[in-house]
């Protein structure tokens, strides 16, 4: 296959929205987890506690989303330096590994989701 720079730089944009909607669930869980502290200090209810294990789940699925998008960000980085610098076989490797560190890191979006929503269960549960 022949790799062109424009190829690995269309997944600029793609990871770049990645990783903010990533950043954006983590600051929703950081804002989550702060206001369930303070419940669960006053309350010290069974249903918070399982709440707070699964964004404990939540934290570390995300931790590893991040991580993951950025192994791919930067190897596409490099992927257009090696096309930049001529070294196809390398180019294509690498770009290799960049998709699949994008595809791990949707794999991880989507069990993050799933847990959301059972948190979300956890807490509609609470209230019936």
């Amino acid at each position: 296959m022949q790799l062109s720079l424009s190829i690995p730089a269309l997944l600029f944009p793609a990871i770049s929205l990645t990783m903010l909607a990533y950043n954006a669930r983590y600051l929703a869980i950081a804002a989550l987890i702060r206001q369930l502290h303070v419940q669960f200090l006053e309350t010290q209810a069974q249903p918070l506690k399982k709440q707070i294990e699964l964004l404990r789940k939540r934290l570390e699925i995300i931790k590893w989303m991040q991580a993951t998008a950025i192994a791919s960000f930067l190897l596409a980085a490099v992927t257009m330096f090696l096309v930049y610098v001529e070294l196809e076989l390398w180019a294509n490797i690498v770009f290799g590994f960049s998709l699949i560190f994008l595809m791990v890191s949707l794999v991880l979006s989507f069990i993050e989701v799933q847990l959301s929503t059972k948190a979300l269960g956890v807490q509609l549960n609470s209230m019936e």
